[in-house]
């Protein structure tokens, strides 16, 4: 059997949140251990940001390498692979990896952001990559001099897809299945109305892909109410509809669930229902403001109270 590593601190994720813990527990002398698969969380894939502040105009993923670069600064590790398990073991807790690695803690830090809605649709997985993505940052100069290209979904994510993706393809439609845009930044709703090659396409739901295994999506089917089954041609589709918590970890400890956003609940200090466990970023209800700079702020308030409780441990011992 491999040897369980010991550690004071063990952050799952490598977003802006678990860097952000990383960096203060780093700097407060912890033995810290990061871990994770996916680099950088939502910041690295959100495209330009312009509201982070001294970084007035940055890409995400590059603003992310930065903090990477702080934290690698520090010698703090990082174990390329998601947390699986948790379970408490008197005093500490045992952590189980997806590569087998075990890691025994004194407090942990949960960064591990959400997860992508999809639209449920069959052979959406299957075409995933073959003319259906879910970022738009990513993926859109691919549809350079392409005929046509959908966007689903309401939000800042939905608004900030279809206007870059009009900068690449000829027609773009914007997919809503509510009547009225309400939730986007009004920059953009501005922004949105200015951009002459966007439809929005108010009041639709997307029913299902047409396409083949072969050459991928090439269509959709949609659906409006009081006008029944309509089908668009398109070149790719965009699924930009939210995401959700990822809940798996802290359902095996049992933390509380906020019953009304589906987030884990934290205090001030971004302690969860138990002792030594800390949540930080778009897992948490501690802020409506889902936006890098509140994921950091809540990373560095996680470090502090890890810190302050692995101090109390040790002390008792």
């Amino acid at each position: 059997m491999s040897e369980i590593k010991q550690v004071d601190v063990l952050i799952a994720g490598q977003g802006a949140a678990a860097f952000s813990a990383g960096l203060y527990s780093s700097r407060y002398q912890l033995e810290t251990l990061i871990v994770g698969e996916q680099f950088g969380g939502e910041t690295a894939i959100g495209g330009i940001i312009e509201n982070y502040p001294g970084q007035p105009d940055i890409d995400g993923f590059d603003l992310m390498v930065k903090f990477k670069e702080q934290v690698d600064n520090l010698n703090t590790p990082t174990a390329y692979s998601n947390l699986k398990s948790l379970e408490k073991r008197d005093e500490s807790f045992r952590a189980v990896l997806e590569d087998g690695t075990q890691v025994d803690a004194l407090s942990v830090i949960l960064a591990v952001g959400r997860e992508r809605r999809k639209l449920s649709l069959p052979n959406e997985e299957e075409w995933t990559g073959k003319g259906v993505s879910y970022c738009s940052t990513c993926d859109a100069p691919l549809y350079r001099n392409k005929h046509s290209a959908a966007v689903v979904g309401g939000g800042n994510a939905a608004v900030e897809g279809a206007i870059l993706l009009a900068k690449y393809a000829e027609i773009v439609y914007l997919i809503y299945r509510r009547n009225k845009l309400t939730r986007p930044e009004p920059i953009l709703l501005k922004a949105l109305d200015q951009t002459d090659n966007v439809e929005v396409l108010y009041s639709t739901e997307v029913t299902e892909l047409i396409g083949s295994d072969e050459t991928g999506l090439s269509g959709i089917r949609i659906s409006k109410p009081w006008q029944g089954q309509d089908e668009i041609m398109l070149d790719g589709l965009f699924v930009e509809a939210g995401a959700d918590p990822r809940l798996d970890v802290p359902k095996q400890l049992g933390l509380d669930i906020n019953s009304d956003t589906g987030e884990v609940h934290v205090d001030k200090q971004q302690n969860t229902s138990e002792k030594g466990i800390y949540a930080a970023g778009d897992l948490t209800d501690g802020t409506e403001l889902k936006q890098t700079i509140t994921a950091a702020s809540q990373g560095a308030i996680a470090a502090l109270s890890a810190y302050q409780h692995v101090i109390e441990v040790k002390a008792s011992r």
